[in-house]
């Protein structure tokens, strides 16, 4: 099933309908618990950079808001996400062999979801591969609409079909998603996404897009509440971070933005 790309809603509102899909499978998940005594578990996988580290976290703070306790082991989970990673072919040859595992895992846990995202589901080759070879697949998504986890698993539960919703460039950068962070003292925060430089070597522009920096009041935002939490030592992440400011409505430089100008 391809899913039919929408006008994009301003961020504010696509959040907003987002954590409404979010409190519906919630209601779902506390009555399957409340039927079985058994809460749903969700396994996630992050291959590659940092920034898949940091997205998967965002994923992961989703799915906890779903009502889905975390497991380590996949035999465990109703649901299975992949963050994939296409800088390396280890991490490409990965994705496969445990896509073959999990055909058998599949037939013996119908109901089980498996979702993969991220750099590798960008890639016309591989979406073919996995809709030729890996039916048993449930969601495939990309990287700029990670977002929108909630309203594809809805649109999955509610199709009985696999999903494919695969963009070829961002919209709105969606602040304020749930979260939740690996370490207890340190985090990584976004300030930029993509880079406009296609070096004949890199794959990162087709697959995370063109520069799109976030304001500095949302990043000054976001780090204020995760010092307010506990964290003392922040990591700003971005493909091109030299870069950062340049396209904003009002440019700024890294330097400025250092300096808290």
């Amino acid at each position: 099933m391809e899913r039919q790309r929408t006008t994009a809603l301003p961020a504010e509102a696509e959040l907003a309908r987002q954590m409404e899909y979010i409190r519906e499978i919630r209601q779902e998940n506390d009555r399957y618990f409340a039927e079985t005594g058994k809460h749903k578990k969700f396994y996630s996988l992050a291959m590659g950079c940092q920034m898949n580290a940091h997205d998967s976290e965002k994923l992961e703070g989703m799915l906890d808001e779903m009502g889905y306790e975390r497991t380590q082991e996949e035999t465990e989970a109703d649901f299975i996400i992949y963050n994939t990673c296409c800088v390396r072919e280890n991490a490409e040859l990965k994705v496969y062999g445990k896509l073959g595992w999990l055909k058998h895992y599949k037939k013996e846990n119908p109901d089980a979801v498996v979702a993969l995202c991220g750099c590798m589901m960008q890639q016309d080759t591989v979406l073919e591969t996995i809709r030729q070879k890996y039916r048993h697949v449930d969601l495939v998504f990309g990287t700029f609409n990670l977002y929108k986890l909630p309203e594809l698993m809805k649109t999955r539960a509610e199709s009985g079909c696999t999903v494919f919703d695969i963009w070829q460039e961002n919209q709105e950068v969606v602040e304020d998603l749930p979260s939740i962070r690996h370490f207890p003292y340190k985090a990584s925060v976004n300030i930029m996404f993509g880079c406009n430089n296609f070096c004949s070597y890199c794959i990162v522009p087709y697959v995370r897009g063109r520069e799109r920096s976030r304001t500095p009041e949302d990043i000054l935002a976001e780090v204020r509440k995760l010092a307010a939490d506990g964290v003392k030592e922040v990591m700003l992440l971005g493909q091109n971070v030299n870069s950062y400011g340049k396209n904003l409505e009002n440019p700024v430089s890294s330097q400025t933005a250092a300096d808290g100008k």
